[in-house]
This record gives structure tokens, sequence and C-alpha cells, in this order.
């Protein structure tokens, strides 16, 4: 049985891969802007409680974050303030966005109702299909409980009273940093607040979203001298109860332990196997008027909910890291420009935005910048897990340089540890890059690199079953973020994207003949000077 699960999965990845050849099922769907749902889950009937403001950081800058050791785990213990500027910085309302570029929607952005609000962490399409919720215990700077992060108002809004810290434990099955928590983040997806534009393809795009958000709460938790443990091995179904979501529509995807006082002697109470549903019965507001499901949704789900396998040995990662190839040039990058990352990573967040066809070929990105992103870029793959030891990426990172200074165009694979790009093939890449790009968003012949971020999916699924297909696309979009937090910093213009045809890209990266894929890609380079633009910022 769980050999079928995995072939869903495996079936699934492969015709998100075929996309741009052969389009995925329903043919010919359009969204239905109308009938959209909210960006925001807002609770009826419920108390909320403001957070604190949760813009203010230690001036840890952003080369420290990136470029500096991380701090041992789990750091210093979490307070309130702490909590607030993890939820503000990473998926809190943070300013408007008016920017006249080349998406398809600028036009309407002026108009309040199709106002596009600007958060620190990226989202495939700008749907931000995530919630969070945090599961207080004693101790964890409000009273135990259930609360709903409403991104609308940066408030905490509670769902119930009482600790239920231990359920979370349960449902978590001892996983890292659970013992000495004091409250538990939980991270969810809104199928539908993606799927309706993006239908079938959603599954692919809200697990990386997972990924992104659990970056930039590990970029965020560093500036503050603390770290965060990602539990990614649960009992969805158990979860999902104790939140009163339907698991259908919605569900936990990763769950984030915090210690707000000194570690010391916990009392040990077992979570009986009481049934939790129906503790939270609270509506939500949902603008749609007619939400839909999408079949292959909910196949790839639902094959992942039931491989219940144990969790698997976290060493089981290492066989499972992108193998470079034998042989070939190699070039040494400059060593990385630290002294221009002068801000901390709460401006840099702030600045965060997607270029959107403002990339310009009369700048050529610099080596010295290519070399730059990358390296702050693979930082992304230290965190800590319970399935993947903190030393371990499973991630590759290709580069196809178009029009940067010193490096012929073509393409190379980067190699993190030595800071050094190993070359696959010289070549002229701007019609190519443009023939494999089937939007209307960005003219490939100005952007000066695209990096491709790789994985052994087949592999992974192999080791992990079907819920490997999360933990790789939750290290991918972690990665993502990264890129896009290192380019703010250094003020070149950066926008990731999932529009190419997987398998031209795989080809140009000499990928086309093993399981290690192209998962998402990642534009660099210089922006035009004359942009229109608007200062809406709101912290």
């Amino acid at each position: 049985m769980s050999e079928d699960r995995t072939q869903v999965v495996n079936d699934y990845v492969e015709s998100v891969f075929r996309r741009g050849r052969e389009p995925m099922e329903p043919i010919g769907f359009a969204p239905d802007w109308a009938d959209q749902p909210s960006r925001h889950k807002t609770y009826l009937g419920v108390r909320r409680f403001p957070l604190p403001s949760g813009t203010a950081l230690p001036p840890a800058g952003a080369a420290d974050v990136l470029f500096g050791d991380p701090p041992a785990a789990p750091g210093e213990p979490w307070t309130l303030d702490a909590l607030a500027t993890l939820l503000r910085l990473s998926y809190g309302v943070l300013d408007r966005r008016l920017r006249v570029s080349w998406n398809q929607d600028s036009h309407v952005r002026v108009l309040y109702p199709e106002a596009l609000w600007g958060r620190g962490t990226a989202s495939g399409g700008g749907m931000y299909p995530l919630e969070v919720y945090w599961v207080a215990g004693p101790g964890a700077a409000l009273a135990p409980g259930v609360y709903h992060y409403s991104t609308a108002h940066h408030g905490l809004e509670r769902l119930l009273a009482g600790d239920l810290t231990d359920e979370v434990r349960a449902a978590c099955e001892a996983g890292a940093g659970c013992a000495d928590a004091d409250g538990f983040l939980v991270a969810t997806v809104r199928f539908w607040k993606n799927s309706f534009k993006y239908n079938s393809f959603c599954y692919h795009v809200v697990t990386q979203d997972a990924g992104a958000l659990l970056g930039s709460w590990e970029l965020i938790a560093r500036a503050m001298g603390r770290r965060v443990n990602r539990v990614q091995w649960f009992d969805d179904g158990r979860l999902n109860r104790l939140l009163g979501i339907d698991t259908e529509e919605e569900c936990a995807l990763a769950v984030v332990p915090l210690r707000f006082g000194p570690p010391g002697e916990r009392e040990e109470r077992m979570a009986d196997e009481a049934d939790r549903s129906g503790l939270i019965d609270r509506p939500s507001f949902e603008r749609s008027a007619h939400p839909r499901t999408f079949e292959q949704i909910e196949q790839v789900h639902r094959a992942v909910l039931a491989d219940r396998r144990e969790r698997p040995d976290p060493e089981v990662a290492r066989g499972l890291v992108p193998i470079p190839p034998d042989g070939g040039d190699e070039l040494v990058l400059p060593a990385p420009l630290t002294d221009r990352l002068g801000e901390d990573i709460g401006a840099t967040l702030r600045s965060r935005r997607t270029s959107f066809g403002s990339f310009t070929r009369s700048r050529p990105l610099g080596l010295d910048e290519l070399g730059t992103v990358l390296a702050g870029t693979v930082s992304a793959r230290w965190y800590v897990s319970d399935v993947v030891p903190e030393d371990v990426g499973l991630t590759g990172l290709y580069v196809l340089a178009n029009r940067v200074a010193g490096l012929p165009s073509g393409t190379y694979r980067y190699d993190g540890g030595r800071h050094r790009l190993h070359v696959v093939r010289e070549m002229p890449l701007a019609e190519k890059l443009q023939r494999s790009y089937y939007l209307s968003n960005y003219n490939l012949e100005q952007v000066g690199a695209v990096l491709a971020i790789s994985g052994r999916w087949r592999s992974t699924l192999d080791a992990y079953g079907s819920r490997g297909y999360r933990v790789l696309n939750s290290e991918v979009g972690a990665v993502a973020q990264t890129a896009y937090t290192a380019a703010a910093a250094l003020g070149v213009g950066c926008g990731a994207v999932l529009g190419f045809d997987n398998i031209a890209i795989d080809e140009a990266v000499g990928l086309d003949d093993g399981d290690e894929r192209t998962f998402l890609f990642v534009l660099l380079g210089h922006e035009r000077a004359d942009s229109a633009d608007f200062d809406y910022r709101l912290v």
C-alpha cells in the first residue's frame, strides 16, 4: 500500500514537471477573480489580543545572519515581543504594493478591493495560503490556549482556553525540541486560498510556501539569538482535529516548538486518546461563494496523509544529498560582499519585493554580487529538523548565467562548501531562457542570472515515502526565501518563479538522465532606475 501512495505522489510530481508541455487538469481552467477567497483568515465571534508592534530587532546585520555561525540551539528563551517580531516580519502585513511592473494585474492594484499587501516572506503568486496557530502552555506569555494569528490585524484570536500542549507533543511523537517547549507554532495551509488560481498545481506551490515561511522564521530567530526547530513528521489528523480544521480543506504542514522559560522539570502527562474534534468550532469568514476542490490535489494530499510510516532516522538524509558531477572546469568565486550588507534583517525583509519585469541588461550582474547571493542562499540549509541533520542539505543549486560580468554565458553548478562554480556547459542562454519561460511578466533576455534549486526527488520518496515530497519542497522554499533575503540586503533585483519548462532547464544544467530535478527558479539582476512606485509602508 505504501508503494501505491508513493506512486500517486510520483505521478503528481512528474505532471508538475511536464506541465509546460502537457497542461495539468482541468484543461482550460480560468480563475474566477470575482469569487476569490480573502487573503486573510479571520474567525468570527472570538476575542482578539493585539500583539506588540513586532518590528524591533537587535542590531544584527544581514551579514551576521546570512554568513555568521548560527546560535547554538535553542538559543535564548522566547518572549512575547520576540514572538510578535517573528510573526510580523515573516507573515504580517508590512506595506501596500503599488509599483508599476510587468505583472498583468498592476492596473487593478490601485483599487482598494484588489490591493496587494506586502509581507516579508515570498509566496507563490502572492496568494499567502498559510495560516499560523499558537498553542500556548503555562509560562508562554499568554494564558494557555489555542490562538490563531490574524495577519490582517497582527493579533492573536483565542479559539480555546486551556493547556493542550501535551496533545501537540503526542501528535509530534517526541519531535525535535518538543519536550522543553512551552508552546507550539503550527503552520497550516488552506488549499482554496491558492488553488482558486493555480488549481491542480496548488500542492506543489503551497508546500514550497511552507518552506519559505520556515526559512523566514529561521533568519529572524537567528537575528534575535535564537533558533527554531522544525518538526515535519507528526500525526496530521490529530493536530487538525485539535485546531478544529477540516483536513480536506486545511492541513498542518509544520510544527515549531518554542521555549519561553528556562529548561527545567516539566510535569509529564500522558495525552489521552480522547477525540479532540469539536473542541474548537468557531466559524471563520469565507469570502468565496463557490469554493471547489481539484482531483489531483485530493489524491496527492490523501496519499501523503495515509503514509504513516515511522519517523526516519535523520542520518538517512545523508544519502539524499545531490551528487556533484565528476571533473569539469572550476571557477573560484570572489569573497562575499559582506560590507555591503549593512541593514538589519528586519529592514531587509521589509524591503524584499519581486522584480516583475524590472530587470535591465544595461548593468550586468557582478560576479562578486552573484557569489554573495549564492553564499548567503546556502545558509538556508543550516536548520534544525526532526528528519534532516543540521549539516545536511537536500537541495542543489545551479546557475544559468546570462549577463554576469566576468562569467561566460552558460550553466554552472554551485559548490557551497568551497564557494566555487563547476562549469556544466558554456553557451548563449538569452533566447533559450525566454523560450523556456511561458509567462509574460519577465523579459528573460534582461536577467543577469537564473538560480535553479534542485533535489533528488525519487530518492527522497524512496527513503521517506510520500511525506518526503513535503520535506524536500520545504527546503526548496526556504532556499528561495533566503536567496530573496540575500538579494534584498545586497540591493540586487530578485524574483522567484515557477513558470519555466522544467524539462528544458534540466537539460540545460545536465540533469536529464537522473533523479535530481529542478524545482524552483530565482531570477537575479539589476533593475531599471525609472520604475514608478509609491511608498506605502505600514511599519
